[in-house]
Formats: C-alpha cells, sequence, structure tokens
C-alpha cells in the first residue's frame, strides 16, 4: 500500500456533491451554465467582412493536427542537424523571375506583386528555396563548413485556383542543404520526410525521375517538342504555349487530355548523361537499403525552373477522393540556383517542401486520431474571490511544471466539472469563496469521485505526491 500523503488533510467520509458543499455566489446562481450570448445585429446597410477567396482561417479544434506536424518537424529536424531559419514574407521581384522562371505559371500568372512606396517591385513569396537560397548567399553561408542545412515552416502565397488542400495562402516545410553534390544528401532528405510522415501516421509512396543537366536536357527538349507537336490539336491552351515557350512544362500539365497524351511521350531518363545516372542510381540504392518505398516517374519533372537531376514527389499511399490529384510534397536538386543568384559558381544544393494543409487534409479523411496532450490537474473556482486567489494558485502549478487547465471565464461549477471530464483529467481542483476565507481547497479524484479538503499552502507538495502514486498504480496495471 502507497503511504498517506503527510500534509494535513481533512478527508469526506463520504464522496458529495460538490454542488451541495459550494455554496455559488448569488449572481452566478441567476445565470445558467454557460448561457448563449445574444447576437447583436449589425447596423442596416453593414455586411460582415468575409474572407477573401481561397484564404481560410485555421481554427482551434484543427490546431492539434498542425501541432503535431510542427512538433515532429522539429524533432525530425534536430535529429538531423537541420537548424531553423525563417524568411520575409516580402522579397524582390527579380528573385523569383530568376530562380522559378520567368515562364512558369508561378511567375506568369500566380504571384502576389506590387510596387512599393520606395518604387522597388516585390511580391509576396510564393515559394522559399528561392529565399533559402538566397539567405545563404546574403549571410556569407559558403565560408561555414559544408553541408548547410536548415529547415523552415511558414506562409506562401499564390493566386491560384482554390481546391481541396489548396488555397491562395498556403504553409509549407521545408528542408535545404546546401554545398554537398553527394547522392546521400539527397537520399537522407528523403528518407527524412518519409520516417516525418510515417511518424505522425501517413504511409507515403515517393515518385522518382532523374531531369539530368542542362546540357543534357537540349536534346530531350528538342524530341519531346517534336512529339507535341505531332498532338498539338489534343492538349490545351496553356500547353500549346509551353510547346513554343518552354517544353519541360508539358509534361506537368493535370489537365485530363495533355495526361493522356504524356503517357506516350520520349523519357528523359533516354537521354542522360553517365554522371547523371550514376546519381540516380546511388540515390536509389540509399533508398532501398533504407527500406522506403518508391515507384520510377520518367514523366516527373517538378514545376520550376531551377531543378537539375534529381526530381521526386511525395504521395499517400492508396490516394483517393480529392487527394489523387495532388502530391503532398515534392523536391529535388537544384546545383545551378546559388550561382544563378549571384554566389558561388557550382554551389550545389537540395532540398524538399511539404504542404502543410494537403497533409492535415490526408490526416482527416485516412480518420487518423491525433493524441491530445494529457492533463492531469484541472483549476475550477466560484467567485470573485476565489478567482483572484486562484490566479496565483494556478500560476504556481504552472511554475512548478504540473499540467494544469483552468476555465476562469465560466461561472458555473458543472460547466467546470464536464470541461475536466472531457479533458481526462486525474484531479480537480476547487476553490470556492468558503476555502478562500478557511485557506483551504477541495481535491477531487475524478476516477473515484472522493474528495477531500486540504490546506492551500501545501497544494502544489500535495498533488505532486498524488500525481506520483496515480500515474505509479496506472503503469503496474
Amino acid at each position: 500500500m502507497p503511504n498517506k500523503i503527510k500534509a494535513p488533510v481533512k478527508k469526506i467520509e463520504k464522496p458529495i456533491k460538490v454542488e451541495e458543499k459550494i455554496e455559488e455566489p448569488e449572481e452566478l446562481k441567476k445565470k445558467s451554465s454557460d448561457p448563449e450570448q445574444p447576437v447583436v445585429p449589425l447596423p442596416k446597410g453593414r455586411k460582415t467582412p468575409e474572407l477573401l477567396r481561397g484564404f481560410r482561417d485555421i481554427l482551434p479544434d484543427e490546431q492539434i493536427y498542425w501541432e503535431i506536424l510542427r512538433e515532429a518537424t522539429k524533432s525530425m529536424a534536430e535529429t538531423y542537424s537541420f537548424d531553423r531559419i525563417d524568411f520575409p514574407i516580402l522579397e524582390k521581384e527579380e528573385l523569383f523571375i530568376r530562380t522559378v522562371g520567368k515562364q512558369t505559371d508561378i511567375v506568369e500568372k500566380e504571384i502576389y506583386g506590387f510596387e512599393d512606396k520606395g518604387g522597388d517591385k516585390v511580391v509576396m513569396r510564393p515559394e522559399m528555396t528561392a529565399s533559402a537560397a538566397r539567405a545563404y548567399i546574403n549571410h556569407g553561408m559558403l565560408n561555414l563548413p559544408q553541408p548547410v542545412k536548415f529547415f523552415y515552416e511558414g506562409p506562401n502565397f499564390r493566386y491560384d485556383r482554390p481546391q481541396a488542400g489548396r488555397y491562395r495562402q498556403f504553409y509549407q516545410i521545408g528542408f535545404e542543404a546546401f554545398g554537398s553534390s553527394e547522392p546521400i544528401i539527397d537520399a537522407q532528405i528523403i528518407v527524412m520526410v518519409y520516417n516525418l510522415l510515417k511518424t505522425i501516421g501517413l504511409e507515403t509512396n515517393i515518385r522518382m525521375n532523374s531531369i539530368g543537366t542542362q546540357d543534357s536536357r537540349q536534346a530531350y527538349k528538342t524530341e519531346l517538342a517534336s512529339y507535341y507537336r505531332t498532338k498539338k490539336n489534343q492538349i490545351c491552351e496553356d500547353c500549346k504555349r509551353r510547346l513554343l515557350k518552354n517544353p519541360m512544362r508539358l509534361l506537368d500539365c493535370k489537365v485530363e487530355g495533355c495526361v493522356a497524351v504524356k503517357a506516350d511521350a520520349p523519357q528523359i531518363l533516354d537521354w542522360l548523361d553517365e554522371e547523371s545516372k550514376n546519381h540516380f542510381m546511388r540515390i536509389l540504392e540509399f533508398l532501398d537499403e533504407a527500406g522506403v518505398p518508391y515507384t520510377l516517374d520518367p514523366h516527373l519533372v517538378r514545376g520550376l525552373d531551377y531543378y537539375n537531376r534529381t526530381v521526386f514527389e511525395i504521395w499517400t499511399v492508396n490516394d483517393e477522393g480529392e487527394r489523387a490529384q495532388n502530391a503532398i510534397g515534392g523536391g529535388g536538386r537544384y546545383d545551378g540556383l546559388v550561382e544563378l543568384l549571384g554566389g558561388r559558381e557550382g554551389t550545389p544544393g537540395c532540398g524538399v517542401a511539404l504542404g502543410m494543409e494537403r497533409i492535415v487534409l490526408a490526416l482527416k479523411e485516412l480518420k487518423v486520431q491525433p493524441t491530445a496532450k494529457k492533463v492531469d490537474v484541472f483549476f475550477a473556482q466560484l467567485g470573485d474571490s476565489a478567482r483572484r486567489v486562484g490566479l496565483k494558485v494556478f500560476e504556481d502549478f504552472r511554475q512548478s511544471g504540473i499540467s494544469v487547465r483552468e476555465a476562469f471565464g465560466k461561472g458555473s461549477l458543472k460547466t467546470q466539472l464536464e470541461l475536466a471530464n472531457k479533458l481526462g483529467v486525474l484531479f480537480t481542483l476547487i476553490l470556492g469563496q468558503k476555502e478562500v476565507l478557511d485557506g483551504t481547497i477541495i481535491v477531487r479524484d475524478m476516477e473515484s469521485g472522493a474528495q477531500e479538503i486540504v490546506d492551500a499552502s501545501k497544494i502544489i507538495q500535495i498533488m505532486k505526491k498524488k500525481l506520483e502514486i496515480a500515474k505509479g498504480l496506472d503503469t503496474k496495471r
């Protein structure tokens, strides 16, 4: 049998109803528990402001999915030695024209850009790899031990057609590594994101391809354009434009008719230089050894101009419904990006970006149930004097490291106890006006319903002992 708590307590022999023990103040008795507040109508002629199309609020009941993803990302990044970096939302327009590509859909159709008061052309960043390369150059990171590895998380903006999991303000997690051309870096990033997603409950498959170097792509582009010219009457208007300006973008089109034409298009693997072939084969060997499932996709090119050699996308297993048209992430190698921005010639780079909205959508559709953090103690109070004292007591608990929650904005004890039950706490502390005068607090065991009155000045020590005993018994079971 566990030792009894030595702090002075006065046991209540018979479990009682809390409502019988504590008198609620008169002003609280007049109110129902959690009454609905009346909606105050707006003056005539005024409308409630609404969200812009393609934008959304991420509400509190959805945040648990986001927090789980953020925490798993931080843990994985620390394990693989990726350091956190944050970029400004506004960047110079030139950064993305030079890197993403002037003839890409992002630059031509989707950028949120304007001229600021100083006359600079600025944009709200549409992606963050270009920002990562700029930061690498601006802060002299080429002088640090290589590779330099960092991760980030935040919003990007594209004037795109909204659909499930795709918004005009969208959030991404990214991992970038600069300064190494070794295939192990490509493989490490892929293995890392595969295991990150597996950790939070998503089984994925990696679609892999290599698009070689800029030189080896030239002959392939000629062959690809020749093939598509014979199918010109079967492709969309955007692809007809791409055929003239940037044939590689033809393979990235998602229009149904264009997807059918792509099926018989020439495959870039047949045009790779030997060095790119060897680089790609070594990556696949690393993935085989790590047990990461992948599929070769000879028509995968990604949608940004700065990629070379490795390109890949991450798809959830058994994609269906809204998710069938959208990868949840993608990346690859961009060995010319730093040089393109004025950095050291030949600086290699490799990275990946994950769409946070798409991951959350996949978790919901697959009915992955996130586990909320365990709360040990709930603090309930009644009346103004209890609230005044309660603020100090609650802060003492927080500082002591005991997991505690409250509902100071609620006056009804019944409502507070219902919330405590919902949180699954082990104990609820109840402080009423009588307890304030007596210098005591009621401790309620939420499993048994038993209650006791204890010395308020020793409540931290008492609860630490109670929690130690309760958790010890739970472990033995």
